[in-house]
């Protein structure tokens, strides 16, 4: 994954107040910590910032009034439930050759629109080690060849040169199902009507036998 470098300011003002007075200068208040050091609070652009961390994982290089730059990782983002925009940023400082434990999406490929069949995820993500500059953006899975009944492990998994799963090698990714046809969907709605009219006439019938 390429380095994406983000000029950051020395923030020396805290609290809620001046966490809105940085977002509204169109900056993001962050923390850069790490490493032994001491936690270091940054404003980084906002347009900026959005753009790398659209990416999962995104190897950021900070550097702070100018200074020689150091890698980091994002932690935790806090984004506005309804804009959308990021309101805070954790960054942890990584070193090159450093392996690094990060939650990597999983793509499947080949999901055809046969009917008959469809894909169970028990995981949309997966935990890998691999070294901090080298981080996979995404690990695919190629379903084209699974029937009914197949199912992917861990094992399965191929994965980036340099990644690891510490997992057990038999954890369940994804499995490949049967379809409902249109007469068990219909049959459980019916069911599941039937159920709440059931629910709703109970109170009525034990009003009367109190009575």
């Amino acid at each position: 994954m390429a380095e994406v470098k983000i000029p950051a300011v020395s923030r020396t003002e805290f609290g809620k107040g001046a966490a809105r007075r940085t977002r509204r200068a169109g900056l993001v208040p962050a923390v850069l910590y790490g490493h032994g050091a001491d936690p270091v609070h940054v404003s980084l652009p906002g347009h900026e910032t959005l753009l790398a961390l659209r990416a999962a994982n995104a190897l950021l290089s900070i550097s702070i009034d100018g200074a020689a730059a150091q890698l980091a990782l994002p932690k935790q983002v806090q984004r506005n439930p309804v804009k959308g925009t990021i309101e805070h940023v954790d960054l942890v400082v990584v070193k090159r050759g450093e392996k690094v434990s990060v939650e990597v999406p999983l793509v499947v490929l080949g999901a055809d629109e046969r009917a008959d069949r469809v894909i169970v995820m028990d995981q949309q993500t997966i935990t890998l080690e691999a070294e901090a500059t080298h981080i996979p953006a995404s690990v695919e899975i190629d379903v084209t060849n699974l029937e009914i009944g197949d199912s992917v492990a861990a094992k399965d998994l191929n994965l980036p040169e340099g990644a690891v799963f510490p997992g057990e090698p038999d954890d369940l990714i994804l499995s490949i199902a049967a379809a409902k046809s249109q007469e068990q969907i219909d049959a459980e709605l019916d069911a599941a009507v039937a159920g709440t009219s059931d629910e709703d006439s109970a109170p009525a019938e034990a009003a009367s036998d109190s009575e």
